[in-house]
């Protein structure tokens, strides 16, 4: 009895509408995958107008337009990168997070903010 292992609790599912606007969803989820298919974390979103800027932990920057099917936004709601950034430093439990994460077209939170309405 004296090791007893550590009891982890299954991953609650999240669910979004697969339709939202990419700086709703940065937003939410704070990771980015650049064209190179790195997934990269987010550090902060400066938005201006119909375009924002990312900074990401490995402080670079991307100018990114809030667009609906974008190439980036297609990444993040299948899920697709090649690696993830190692001076970024994304957590593990943020991975299991964000493949738990489920986008679909009729059930999910919208990402609408109360002063979006």
């Amino acid at each position: 009895m004296g090791t007893e292992e550590k009891r982890t609790k299954p991953v609650k599912k999240r669910y979004y509408r697969k339709r939202v606007r990419i700086f709703s969803l940065i937003d939410k989820i704070k990771l980015w995958p650049s064209r190179t298919g790195q997934l990269h974390g987010i550090r902060s979103i400066e938005i201006m107008g119909n375009t924002a800027r990312l900074t990401t932990h490995c402080n670079k920057e991307f100018l990114i337009n809030n667009s609906l099917n974008s190439r980036a936004g297609r990444w993040l709601r299948n899920k697709w990168f090649v690696r993830v950034c190692p001076e970024c430093r994304v957590p593990d439990w943020k991975l299991e997070k964000y493949s738990a994460t489920l986008f679909k077209r009729h059930q999910g939170s919208m990402l609408i903010k109360n002063n979006e309405l």
